[in-house]
């Protein structure tokens, strides 16, 4: 039986409208230069698309359509509580675009790990996550439709040592040059209403600010 899951966040985070979003992402696609492609992976923003459009298209910008055949998506879990990562129960995923096609194979592979579970339908379509990646995917892709699969897989909140595991378990398809993997991610949580407004006023604009707070990360990390 064939379990469509609906494009729950159309019209609100983005436009339902498919003429209107194709032509939407077009222009964010091509204001991006191709600089870093063909990319194997990419970290694309989850908000909605007139906060984060231009900056996921630039992360867009960078994959080959002609060699990806399977595509990973992996988005972090806002809405339930999960200690590891689990699969989307559906057969498909819809866009105002097309309907992307979930790789039943690969989903059966990685079931059979025992690491993964089942996301309910209610789950799946509660999440943003994931969806807000599907119109980019079905743009980029729109000449190789019927030539491609996802692979969507929710992710908890894990320890070092599951992060270790679903690496070891994922690297195989990292490796396959067939595969591209998309991860879905906040990038900031900045705000009035995050409780977070931290701003360096001396690094100059904000977004150097942000860069200088990710620099500083690196180098902890490396000490």
């Amino acid at each position: 039986m064939v379990l469509t899951r609906r494009a729950t966040h159309a019209g609100s985070w983005y436009t339902d409208s498919g003429y209107e979003l194709s032509k939407q992402l077009e222009d964010w696609l091509n204001a991006a230069d191709l600089s870093h492609g063909p990319a194997r992976a990419i970290i694309a923003p989850h908000a909605g698309y007139s906060y984060c459009g231009g900056c996921a298209g630039f992360a867009y910008r960078q994959i080959s359509p002609v060699v990806v055949r399977r595509i990973f998506i992996l988005g972090p879990s806002h809405h339930v509580r999960l200690p590891g990562c689990a699969l989307s129960s559906a057969s498909t995923y819809r866009t105002p675009l097309y309907d992307l096609t979930i790789d039943q194979e690969v989903c059966r592979e990685l079931e059979e790990t025992g690491q993964f579970e089942w996301m309910d339908m209610n789950t799946d379509e509660d999440e943003h996550s994931i969806e807000m990646q599907l119109p980019f995917i079905a743009k980029v892709m729109q000449d190789f439709k019927n030539e491609f699969t996802i692979i969507p897989i929710l992710v908890g909140s894990l320890s070092p040592d599951k992060e270790a595991i679903y690496g070891k378990l994922l690297a195989p398809y990292i490796a396959d040059p067939q595969n591209l993997f998309v991860i879905s991610s906040d990038f900031c949580h900045w705000g009035q209403r995050f409780r977070y407004t931290y701003y360096d006023r001396s690094c100059g604009p904000i977004h150097r600010s942000i860069q200088n707070l990710d620099k500083m990360v690196f180098y902890q990390r490396l000490i």
